[in-house]
């Protein structure tokens, strides 16, 4: 008889347990918690960054022969005369890490041609490139929502940046647009005259693989495994207003003539790009009063400290 009457007891508490519950969870009265009150709850807590996320990163690409996929992104020394060391190094100086992250692109920069057979071909080092640099953005826009990016990059390094800088602008890149303040390619071989900004002096030709776009098959013979890619596809879209190009006259990789010419000298002189090419740390002729590396520093300093 006292098992029955406990039986019961239990039955009844359990059904006025539901009906309570039923009664609350339907009732029109009840309204959500106060925003004042849902950070004293467990689980509703902001999501906090690491103490190492910077408040901006600078992520620069260097050109042919002056990177190497081992070397530190933080203290790059496979080329110390890497012309971007000359921007990057003054800039990384200047801030303390936790602030300003300086990241060298460390990927494989070669060219393979008939000088040179032994080495990666363009296309594979760019492939490479541009891997390494959008992993760095994904990486530290998913740890670090917070940090705004700076883009940089000098002769294939260029290349690189713009590409990826065409894509994140297009609305097709592994950060939003919005993330990065600003870009700055120097001698781009895919530089068009009226896209992006250009700081220093008017040039009348256009980047090489845009030049040659049209005897891209005949490159191959002097240059295997280098695509000329022609125009990219959406002019920087949302980072056109921000994105500088930078091209010394007569430099053959960014100010290359319009017409085709003869396209296996072309070629070679694409390969052998020194002199004016190699000389963007002192030509006071690319931008008026000042040289590219003063400018690129001062232009950085500008969107760090806006």
């Amino acid at each position: 008889m006292r098992k029955a009457i406990t039986v019961i007891a239990v039955v009844l508490v359990l059904v006025l347990i539901g009906a309570g519950a039923y009664s609350w969870l339907s009732s029109s009265d009840r309204s959500p918690i106060p925003e004042s009150q849902r950070d004293d709850l467990p689980g509703l807590e902001e999501i906090t960054e690491p103490d190492w996320c910077p408040d901006v990163e600078i992520v620069s690409t260097g050109g042919t022969w002056e990177s190497w996929p081992t070397d530190d992104p933080f203290n790059p020394t496979f080329n110390p005369n890497s012309f971007m060391l000359s921007i990057t190094g003054p800039l990384q100086a200047a801030y303390d890490i936790n602030d300003v992250r300086v990241w060298t692109t460390p990927y494989t920069a070669q060219f393979k041609n008939i000088n040179s057979q032994g080495e990666m071909s363009y296309d594979e080092s760019r492939a490479e490139g541009t891997a390494r640099v959008t992993g760095e953005l994904r990486h530290i826009h998913q740890t670090c929502p917070s940090t705004d990016f700076i883009l940089m990059g000098f002769s294939q390094g260029a290349v690189i940046t713009g590409d990826v800088a065409d894509q994140i602008g297009g609305g097709q890149g592994v950060i939003p647009a919005e993330k990065v303040r600003g870009v700055a390619l120097i001698a781009d071989g895919r530089r068009e005259p009226g896209v992006g900004v250009n700081p220093g002096v008017e040039v009348d030709g256009i980047g090489a693989e845009i030049s040659l776009q049209p005897v891209s098959g005949l490159i191959q013979f002097v240059v295997p495994g280098a695509t000329m890619t022609g125009e990219r596809p959406n002019g920087f879209g949302a980072l056109a207003d921000r994105t500088y190009q930078i091209c010394a006259p007569e430099d053959s990789v960014c100010d290359a003539p319009y017409d085709i010419g003869n396209g296996i000298d072309r070629a070679m002189g694409l390969v052998e790009a020194t002199g004016i090419h190699a000389q963007y740390a002192s030509n006071p002729d690319v931008i008026p009063g000042t040289t590219t590396t003063q400018w690129a520093i001062d232009w950085a300093h500008g969107l760090i400290n806006q």
